[in-house]
């Protein structure tokens, strides 16, 4: 039997509005699965951000530590070396006072004579030569030449050898020398310095350490005194 052209007409709208549904839902379908990746994707990209920027911040936070540690190490060693400088010149200070009380055993006559000649007969026996030339200073020629005979026989009687000791007259100690003596031998390729500058410096290199003890205290840092 033959359809009227209105139901057709209506057969056609309802799947018209079958298609139009559908296309609706196959619309709201994909919007949503668009919506979910959309969503993921940028949860992922925000995620993805988020760990570089804790990363950067992670490491500018590190570089920072660091820098500090180099600067708190660095004003530390500074510390340090201005407490060493400040010692060390104290140290100075002491053996230049030292230096300076040396001069005053000269104004005893008897005594420098004295330990003129032990510096001279020292100097001897580290010798062992029979012509020494003895340079001094020009305001101490007297007592030398005084002295030099006593220390001849001292020499003698010691050692069972004879020498001869002659004064350096054609030069002299410095004038401001503390005091002391220096003898050469084998044409001055020999020398021995025994003046008390030489003396006192000799004495500081083996006694700095217990003069920084005496006015520091001791060490903690070191483990070992000897």
């Amino acid at each position: 039997m033959a359809l009227s052209d209105v139901d057709v007409q209506k057969q056609i709208k309802h799947m018209m509005a079958f298609i139009e549904q559908e296309a609706n839902e196959k619309a709201e379908e994909i919007d949503a699965k668009a919506e979910e990746e959309f969503n993921i994707e940028k949860g992922r990209l925000v995620q993805q951000q988020r760990l570089k920027i804790m990363e950067y911040y992670e490491k500018k936070e590190k570089q920072v530590e660091l820098q500090k540690k180099i600067q708190s190490s660095n004003m530390l060693n500074q510390a340090r070396l201005k407490v060493l400088k400040v010692r060390e010149d104290h140290v100075h200070n002491v053996l230049d006072d030292a230096r300076k009380r040396l001069g005053e055993i000269t104004n005893d006559q008897a005594r420098y004579s004295q330990l003129l000649e032990s510096l001279i007969l020292q100097s001897l026996y580290q010798l062992f030569e029979n012509n020494i030339v003895v340079r001094v200073r020009q305001q101490d020629r007297s007592i030398i030449q005084g002295i030099l005979p006593v220390v001849a026989t001292k020499y003698r009687d010691a050692t069972g050898k004879d020498v001869h000791l002659k004064i350096d007259d054609e030069s002299h100690l410095p004038s401001e020398t503390t005091g002391g003596v220096v003898l050469y031998a084998q044409k001055g390729k020999i020398k021995i310095d025994n003046t008390l500058e030489a003396r006192l410096d000799l004495i500081a290199q083996q006694l700095v350490p217990e003069i920084r003890t005496a006015l520091f205290g001791r060490n903690v840092n070191r483990k070992f005194t000897d």
